[in-house]
Parts: structure tokens; C-alpha cells; sequence
């Protein structure tokens, strides 16, 4: 993407305005240190380097975390404080968790993709979004319901695998995980089947599309310093993201004003089959479009992306380390209780909650693939007022603030010498049981009052797509020897897709 901004970034330009920048900030730095004396946050470098490093952003962050625990970066008006240490994380997301939000500045840069939604509000709008969603996803209907719908299209993509089986084909496993659990997110939250692994549905796959699209827009706004200009005048990535939000808007609202008008006409049989979330909440007299529209669309990249995205990580190393795919299906197998050579369906509707219960092992190869690969890489803050971190470091109030989680699962300090090593062990005790640690070591899913409420419903959906699946076939890399990257954007994508083959792990697997 950075390509196609250069004429935003020539290099006279970049050299003037960082000049100015480093002016300002050290300027300001000295009228603060005059009033009083304050340790601040050594410098790791400006936002120009993050362009340059674009393609490479949490390798170059993990570089600086590994020299400094915490760091700025200068911008122009703030400066942007990056930490790997545990105690500072617990800082923001707990102990002091009033000091630090979402705040202005991340709000105008989220806010044309997922407008009010909760990842994007602090105070009142938070706490009342974040109250209802709490009750929903405590519910037993609704875990039961999502259950049956990851069974459901567990099996639907087996069958997809069987059939590049059988034609001897190389398939794209993000590629059908970003669509198998886009289906599964849709139905859960929408009640809507939207069907994009076989492509029946166009304006599913057209959503989809311009969701990926507009995910990645957003996240390069961080980097990109004349956004707000190239917004006014709807130019290059902000036309695109302008397009691609209409599309997004139109179509969610489109379901809205059917759910509504299916509530208006069949009031009592609606009450019978209020399933999915996008009803509940209509159930419960939520009515206004925007409002809805708004936390749906935080809910589906919160269930689409992080979910594929680490299941395509989960497989990558799977791939790499055969022997552990063998241990997850002995595993699977023993958990099921099935006999001979079972079918993917028979397969799938024996991964009862008991079942998954059983699969420790799996549980700790999916962890530790967060723990290296998380779906949300780095996740920024807003500092409200002048505080100082359990490190001694001063922060300034309207510095932005970010924890790194993919840094902070390479770091020695933190895992010990094999740090970067994939090692699902590393989770169980000696029983074989799993054990966690503390989420703001582990902060893959946040932690504290703002801890991601579908953790469970994450863990529950990539361990009934991988028991299915591992448990049916084994999977190797189509091209061993090709790098696999990241896309930098808002979630962890691998940057081209993860080309693999599949060979049935039992003979009776069929297309």
C-alpha cells in the first residue's frame, strides 16, 4: 500500500517535517523538565521510520522493545509510547484503567469503519455497550447456539478440503477460514447465512472483500500522516476506504431493516427463535440502526479476523511441526470416543463441550499460537492525564499509549531463553493440564475491565474447526521453502494466504 502514497511522502518533505517534529518535541520536552524533573521515555525513533518499516512494523518494534522495554516514537503533535513490560500493561488495563482509553485520537482514526462501536468508545457509551454485550455472551442459549453453528460449518469446510483432496488440489487455508468463520460470525451475531465458502451469497463475498479492504486502510492512518487531508479531498486509500465503508454500511443496515421488520410482523414466533445476538438485542427494545449497525461491526471483526487469522498462524505451525499435528488428532480421537474411521460429520457432532474439555493439548498449541503470533499485534491507548508507569517512566497527558503483544511474546525477560520457540508445553503442568498465566504477560486478549468477552467463544470455535479437521486430514506447506510474512493490518493476516495440501488421515474420507 505504501506504494501507491508516494507522492504524500517525498523525501524533501519527510526531512523538513521531521526536523520539525524532533524540534517540537525535545522544545517541549524542555519546557516540562524546567518545571520539575521527570524521567521520560527514551526515544526509539519517529513515525517516519514506522513508513519506512510498514511492511516489517512489529519486527521493527520488537527490535526496539528488545533495546528498550518501553519507547516513544515522535509524531507531530504527540508523542507515542510503546511497552513490552508486564507491569506497565497491568498499569494501563487495570490498575489506573480510568487514565487510559480509546480517546480522541484512535476514535477519529476507527471511526468511519466501526463508528461508536465498543472498541472505539471510552466512559458511558463503553460501559453501556459493554454491560448489555456481557449479558448476551453469558448466556447458555447463546453458546449453545454458536456451538451448533461451528459444528455446522466445521464440517461444510472439511468437505471443501476433501474435494481439493480428491482433484489433488493446493487450497489457501486463510482464505477458507476468513470465510468459514465470516459465515460462522454472521450467523451468530446476524442470524443471516451468508454462505461465502461455497460463494452462493455475492454480496457476502463483496462484503468481505471491502471489510479486508478497509481493515487494512484504517490501521496505514496510523502511519499516514495526511490522511485527514486525503479524506477531504477523497483521494487514494481514503476514496477506496470511503467506497468500501458504503458497501460494508449498506449491507449491514439492509439486515437490520429486515430483522426489524420480521420482528414487526411475527412478534410471538420471533420471541421462539431469538438466537443469534443482532435479535436479542432487538428483542430488548435496541432500535436505533446506527447504534446496531456500530456493534455489529465491532462484533465481526472481532469473530471473523482474530479467529481465522490465528487458526491460519495455528495451521502454519502445524505445518512445521507434523509430530504435533499426530498428538492433536490422537488427542481429538480419544476425547470423541469414535471408533474406526470416522466421517467428518460423525466427527464433528461428537465434539461435545465434554470433549473439548479433553483436548489440553490442542488448547495449549492454539495459546501458544497466540502468544506469537496474536491476532491483534499491538493495541493503543490514549493517556487522559500526566501519569508515571510501575517503571519509573513519565507519560504525558494525549500521549498515546500501546502494549505490544506480539514483542512481548519474543521477549527473554518474559518466556525465558526458548521464547521464540513454539512450544505448547510450555502451557501444561505436569499432569498434561493446562495452565494459564497472567493475561497482562499474555494480554492476547486484553485484559482487565476491557478483556475481550468472546475469549470463549474464540477458543471454543478454532478448537472445533481444528479437531475436525485435524482429526480427518493432514496438512503440509505447498512450498516449504517460500517465506511466510504478515500483512500489516489491524488484525494479523499471513500476507498472501497459507498455501497448503491436504491427504486424508483415514481411508474412508471421502468427497
Amino acid at each position: 500500500m505504501a506504494s501507491i502514497e508516494v507522492l504524500f511522502n517525498p523525501i524533501w518533505i519527510i526531512t523538513a517535517a521531521l526536523a520539525v517534529a524532533l524540534t517540537a518535541c525535545v522544545l517541549k520536552s524542555m519546557r516540562r523538565g524546567s518545571r520539575e524533573k521527570k524521567k521520560y521515555t527514551p526515544v526509539g525513533g519517529t513515525v517516519f521510520h514506522m513508513l519506512l518499516n510498514f511492511d516489517r512494523l512489529h519486527h521493527y518494534l520488537t527490535d526496539l522493545a528488545r533495546k528498550y522495554r518501553t519507547f516513544r516514537m515522535l509524531n507531530f503533535s504527540r508523542c507515542e509510547v510503546y511497552t513490552s513490560d508486564p507491569a506497565n500493561v497491568e498499569y494501563i488495563l487495570k490498575t489506573n484503567f480510568a487514565n487510559y482509553g480509546r480517546g480522541p485520537y484512535h476514535h477519529s482514526v476507527l471511526e468511519d469503519l466501526l463508528g461508536d462501536g465498543i472498541f472505539t468508545v471510552d466512559g458511558e457509551k463503553w460501559r453501556n455497550q459493554r454491560k448489555t454485550s456481557s449479558y448476551e455472551f453469558s448466556t447458555k442459549i447463546l453458546r449453545d447456539f454458536s456451538s451448533g453453528v461451528f459444528r455446522t460449518n466445521a464440517s461444510k469446510l472439511a468437505r471443501l478440503v476433501s474435494e481439493a483432496v480428491a482433484s489433488n488440489q493446493t487450497m489457501d487455508v486463510q482464505d477458507l477460514f476468513m470465510k468459514s468463520a465470516l459465515d460462522s460470525v454472521f450467523k451468530v451475531v446476524l442470524g443471516v447465512e451468508l454462505d461465502s465458502m461455497c460463494g452462493t451469497n455475492e454480496e457476502g463475498t463483496r462484503f468481505s472483500r471491502c471489510f479486508d479492504e478497509a481493515s487494512a486502510i484504517t490501521l496505514y492512518r496510523y502511519v499516514d500522516l495526511p490522511w485527514k487531508l486525503k479524506r477531504f479531498l477523497n483521494l487514494g486509500s481514503e476514496a477506496k476506504l470511503r467506497n468500501n465503508v458504503k458497501v460494508i454500511d449498506e449491507y449491514v443496515y439492509k439486515i437490520i431493516r429486515s430483522k426489524t421488520e420480521q420482528l414487526h410482523k411475527s412478534r410471538d414466533d420471533w420471541l421462539m427463535k431469538k438466537e443469534d445476538i443482532l435479535s436479542r438485542f432487538l428483542e430488548n427494545n435496541e432500535t436505533d440502526p446506527k447504534y446496531l449497525k456500530d456493534i455489529i461491526l465491532s462484533f465481526i471483526i472481532a469473530g471473523k479476523d482474530t479467529t481465522a487469522s490465528t487458526l491460519s498462524w495455528f495451521f502454519y505451525m502445524m505445518c512445521k511441526h507434523p509430530h504435533m499435528q499426530e498428538r492433536i488428532a490422537d488427542e481429538v480421537v480419544k476425547a470423541t470416543n469414535v471408533k474406526g474411521n470416522p466421517l467428518t460429520d460423525e466427527l464433528a457432532n461428537n465434539i461435545t463441550e465434554e470433549a473439548l474439555d479433553k483436548m489440553q493439548y490442542l488448547h495449549a498449541a492454539l495459546t501458544e499460537t497466540l502468544r506469537l503470533y496474536p491476532a491483534v499485534p499491538l493495541d493503543g491507548k490514549f493517556c487522559f492525564s500526566d501519569d508515571t508507569f510501575p517503571d519509573g517512566l513519565s507519560i504525558r497527558k494525549g500521549d498515546t499509549i500501546s502494549y505490544q503483544p506480539w514483542a512481548m511474546g519474543r521477549m527473554k525477560f518474559i518466556w525465558g531463553e526458548d521464547a521464540e520457540d513454539f512450544r505448547p508445553e510450555r502451557w501444561l503442568n505436569e499432569n498434561g493440564v493446562f495452565q494459564q498465566e497472567s493475561p497482562f504477560k499474555f494480554p492476547a486478549f486484553q485484559a482487565g475491565p476491557r478483556i475481550c468477552l468472546g475469549k470463549e467463544f474464540a477458543y471454543r470455535q478454532m478448537k472445533i474447526f481444528s479437531a475436525v479437521l485435524l482429526g480427518s486430514f493432514t496438512f503440509k506447506l505447498s512450498d516449504k521453502q517460500k517465506v511466510v510474512k504478515y500483512k500489516t493490518m489491524l488484525t494479523l493476516h499471513v500476507d498472501g494466504g497459507l498455501h497448503v495440501q491436504a491427504s486424508p488421515r483415514w481411508r474412508d474420507i471421502n468427497p
